[in-house]
């Protein structure tokens, strides 16, 4: 029997097919794509090894086309991605489309000859700049292109803060395009465009340790908030771009990959490129295929930037790395801290898990040995760290979401010409509309919880569903007027501060008011401007964010996380909270921060006072030892969802009467904390052991039985390895 190809094909199936090559003899090399017939489609495969037939005796089909003469992907991320089908016990068909860019996966070719410049259009160069009076950014840009008739790259464009949004309006008028050009080089004798700072003792240890790091080494960067980690980044990466090597930066957000592109481009004289789902698919071909090829030095992208292909790697980075952001929530649930790690073993080059206030399982390794932990425990410059108090609110009226005390401090910081943020993880207006009289709650017809008051959208939406409706002018129940709102969003706060301080400006900065394509940019570009006095926001400013004027932090509802059923919810409260904090007393101003709560006895409220997160991990990581929960134990979460909840629940009681190794224990099945969703019904199977290779078998063997389960059909159902989310 003639060898055949092992292709990997985009379908919910974990393993290969086998094919056979459209012409004998003509075998193309792992990494190609192929075109195949499967089924009834034909679809765009990749070929992941060449052997023999599965089964001898199969009648076989044969590729109908060979789209690549090379590899489109990479030896180590076709390793890398066969790694992740085996941990995560995922489609390897599907872990590879993951692995690359849109276009690549419909078969465009994996080659570019210039970069993207934004261009006048013929129609363009006779535009009326004053016609945009109504919308600046584009008249922004508009005449920045006219400037620049033959055109101007993205990286210039994303450092004069041009946002892509004015451009694509621009697009649509039929006024400006992208085009792809080979621009003109020029050559700099100079890697540095900027003098590094002067670097702290702690820094200097930790920028020498990183900087004489050979070969695979594992850092925690372990430094509090404005102690100058990324100045460690920066000055740790030099001698690595000075001998042509590339460094990948992994970043939680989009919002922050603006501003630390622009650090970059201000230090460095190498091409940067940003990768991130806020870009079109042909943006990221371009960004993807120069960081194969080697143009890109430094690729600063979110999550799915782990799978980027580097010609010559010398270093990856994860910023603010214990951000369950890097943890991929539908499809295929990745973590890329840990991918992080892996490609890094892989590709024999250090990597740094930047945080100041690390997850769990990175401090538990590093106390193990297996990371090595630096520490900045002091902040850059002169700046203190910040002080944080506790208000007891125990005795505030529900409808007064601010208490007096705070609203006097964020008064009297206000008027010392100082910035405020006021810290709320909650959008919308109100979380509740009910009837005063008869009781009547608004619940969403699909999900089990309540709908969000949007007031400036005049609706009531639920935030797990998109469902939506008018707010009704009368009860639907009992038909009484008396209808009120209960608890308090980001909306709210921001409309009574403003009622409160009229003299001050409030910025609001939620998902809502961000929605529209560099909306954020903008709010953060006037926030760092002074043109907010007050910043209302959610968890979006609480990382990364360097507000040089902001003297004051108010964090509402803090006690949410600290009595969440979720056993990580101290863990994550209490990283948030300081990272708010740490947006604080950044430059010459000391950092005060409020922290509201109406259980001020929490012990860890009373701990999470001192700023030390050291102290915080340390109590936690003993709870985690004690109950045999990560990082001193591994869990696995099977999901499943059904109209009928009795499917749900008897697809999952199957499973959990599956005989497996004693040392894994199945807990469940039981209702979801939000047992209802999208008018399904959701219950979850929890399977623990305190090491991964028995946790790993009894996934296989649970696995199996589901796949020829005849309910699985009916149900939807999915496997988290190591969940973060366990509501």
């Amino acid at each position: 029997m003639p060898a055949v190809l092992k292709i990997a094909v985009p379908a919910p199936l974990r393993r290969l097919f086998d094919y056979l090559p459209a012409r004998s003899g003509d075998l193309p090399a792992p990494g190609c794509r192929v075109e195949v017939e499967f089924g009834r489609r034909t679809l765009i495969g990749v070929v992941c090894a060449i052997g023999e037939p599965e089964q001898p005796n199969q009648k076989l089909k044969s590729i109908k086309k060979v789209l690549d003469d090379t590899p489109v992907i990479d030896p180590d991320l076709l390793v890398l991605c066969q790694r992740i089908a085996d941990y995560y016990h995922h489609p390897i068909g599907d872990v590879i489309a993951t692995a690359l860019p849109s276009l690549i996966r419909q078969g465009q070719d994996a080659r570019v000859s210039g970069e993207l410049f934004w261009c006048l259009t013929e129609r363009g160069h006779y535009a009326d700049v004053s016609a945009l009076a109504r919308a600046p950014r584009q008249q922004q840009a508009l005449e920045l292109l006219k400037q620049h008739r033959l055109g101007v790259a993205m990286p210039m464009l994303t450092a004069l803060d041009i946002p892509r949004s004015a451009l694509q309006a621009l697009e649509k008028k039929g006024w400006a395009e992208l085009r792809e050009m080979i621009p003109e080089h020029l050559t700099s004798e100079t890697l540095l465009s900027e003098v590094p700072l002067s670097a702290s003792v702690e820094q200097q240890a930790a920028i020498s340790a990183l900087q004489e790091a050979k070969g695979f080494a594992p850092f925690l960067l372990d430094g509090i908030t404005g102690s100058g980690k990324t100045e460690v980044y920066l000055q740790a990466m030099t001698p690595l771009l000075a001998a042509g090597k590339q460094i990948l930066v992994l970043v939680p957000e989009i919002g922050l990959t603006p501003q630390t592109v622009r650090r970059f481009e201000k230090r460095f004289n190498v091409p940067v490129e940003s990768l991130h789902s806020g870009m079109t698919d042909r943006e990221r071909l371009h960004g993807w295929v120069r960081s194969r090829q080697g143009d890109a030095k430094i690729i600063l992208g979110t999550r799915s930037a782990i799978f980027t292909p580097l010609q010559n790697p010398g270093m990856i980075i994860v910023d603010e790395a214990h951000d369950g952001s890097f943890k991929q929530q539908e499809g295929l649930r990745y973590n890329a801290r840990d991918l992080a790690v892996w490609r890094a073993r892989m590709l024999d080059i250090p990597v740094v898990l930047g945080s100041a206030t690390p997850a769990l399982e990175t401090l538990y390794l590093a106390e193990q040995g297996r990371y090595r932990h630096l520490h900045l425990r002091e902040r850059a410059g002169d700046a203190n760290p910040p002080t944080l108090k506790l208000e007891d609110c125990r005795q505030l009226p529900g409808n007064t979401p601010i208490s007096p005390r705070s609203l006097e401090a964020i008064r009297a910081t206000l008027n010392a010409g100082q910035q405020v943020l006021v810290f709320i993880n909650r959008r919308g207006y109100a979380p509740v509309i009910q009837c005063n009289d008869c009781g009547w709650q608004a619940e969403c017809p699909r999900c089990d919880t309540f709908l969000t008051w949007h007031k400036s959208f005049g609706k009531l939406v639920c935030h797990h569903c998109e469902h939506e409706r008018r707010v009704p002018a009368h009860c639907p129940s009992c038909g009484s007027s008396a209808l009120t709102d209960a608890g308090s969003g980001t909306e709210k706060i921001a409309e009574q501060l403003q009622k409160a301080l009229p003299k001050f400006p409030v910025l609001r900065i939620d998902r809502d008011t961000t929605r529209r394509k560099g909306a954020l940019d903008e709010a953060l570009s006037k926030a760092h401007a002074g043109g907010a006095s007050v910043l209302v926001g959610t968890q979006m400013l609480a990382k990364g964010h360097h507000f040089a004027n902001l003297a004051l932090a108010i964090v509402l509802d803090a006690d949410g996380g600290f009595l969440s059923a979720d056993f990580r919810g101290p863990e994550h409260s209490s990283q948030l909270i300081l990272q708010v904090a740490g947006r604080t007393g950044r430059a010459q101003h000391a950092g005060t921060v409020i922290i509201q709560s109406r259980h001020p006895e929490h012990p860890l409220l009373h701990t999470l006072l001192s700023g030390n997160y050291a102290t915080i991990a340390r109590t936690l990581l003993q709870d985690r030892q004690m109950t045999g929960l990560p990082p001193c134990g591994h869990l696995a979460m099977l999901r499943s969802e059904s109209l009928k909840a009795a499917e749900s629940f008897e697809l999952l009681s199957d499973l959990a009467s599956i005989e497996v190794d004693p040392r894994v224990q199945m807990l469940g099945p039981i209702p979801a904390p939000l047992e209802r969703r999208q008018g399904r019904y959701r219950f979850q199977l929890l399977m623990r052991a305190d090491h991964r290779a028995p946790l790993h078998g009894a996934i296989e063997q649970v696995l199996t039985v589901l796949e020829q389960h005849p309910l699985a059909r009916r149900c939807r159902w999915n496997l988290d390895v190591d969940p973060l989310d366990m509501l």
